[in-house]
């Protein structure tokens, strides 16, 4: 009789950050992800990030791979804030890689766009590619892959529109490029936007925060939604555009 190995520890520092869990059980962590923080370890950032702090956090993850790492299954960008969820082991991983490719889960982001959105409703399919000329950038470009988006209005400013924000898939910086590609890129965008000049409302990243997903629980089928409250920041930078207009 074989036996399976055990699990093999990879380079990552555990790391006694803060973390806002949602939800754990011994398959997956749903967190509120704080702005400024990396989802995962890069050859510029070993820590400092998510993957560091649930080393820490979490006691029990079981293997992806044959490493004894958390299972990342989608992103948020460092200066986007909001639920995320991670797999504790490789089935739960598999499943959940699986829901997001096949586009089952529910992604709904909370955005404040710069100008006037006028209609109430809208459909962005535009595909996305690494810019040509920009490598660390993303663009809206014809021989990238597909990428949707709709969007609903919430509220209206002077100059500045709160909307939410639907994403059918998953490309890198896709409500950022979309957005823009329509003329309205995100408040606090440095990126894609004049990022700088926004600071005046409060906008000193991106406003954009995951709000809400739901996705199916990999071992009990059952539908799951967390949702992950407005993050002071952003409700600050709402206070400061309601107060002025």
């Amino acid at each position: 009789m074989e036996f399976p190995e055990k699990p093999k520890e990879v380079e990552i520092l555990p790391e006694n950050i803060p973390l806002d869990i949602l939800y754990e059980d011994k398959d997956i962590v749903v967190v509120n992800k704080s702005a400024g923080m990396i989802t995962h370890p890069t050859p510029s950032f070993i820590s400092g990030t998510l993957v560091n702090a649930l080393m820490y956090h979490c006691k029990d993850f079981q293997g992806i791979s044959g490493e004894l790492r958390p299972g990342i299954v989608h992103r948020l960008d460092k200066d986007t804030s909001g639920v995320i969820v991670v797999a504790k082991n490789d089935k739960a991983h598999q499943s959940l890689s699986k829901q997001f490719k096949d586009r089952v889960t529910e992604k709904v982001y909370a955005a404040i766009v710069k100008g006037i959105v006028k209609k109430d409703y809208g459909t962005i399919e535009v595909p996305i590619g690494r810019n040509p000329v920009v490598r660390t950038k993303m663009a809206a470009v014809d021989w990238g892959k597909n990428a949707l988006t709709y969007f609903k209005v919430l509220r209206r400013f002077k100059d500045a529109t709160l909307v939410f924000a639907y994403p059918k898939t998953g490309r890198t910086h896709q409500i950022r490029i979309h957005m823009k590609y329509i003329g309205h890129p995100l408040l606090g965008d440095e990126l894609y936007g004049s990022g700088k000049k926004d600071e005046v409302y409060g906008a000193t990243r991106q406003m954009l925060h995951a709000l809400k997903l739901s996705f199916y629980h990999p071992t009990t089928e059952e539908k799951m939604t967390f949702v992950a409250p407005l993050p002071k920041d952003f409700k600050r930078v709402l206070k400061i555009l309601s107060e002025i207009y």
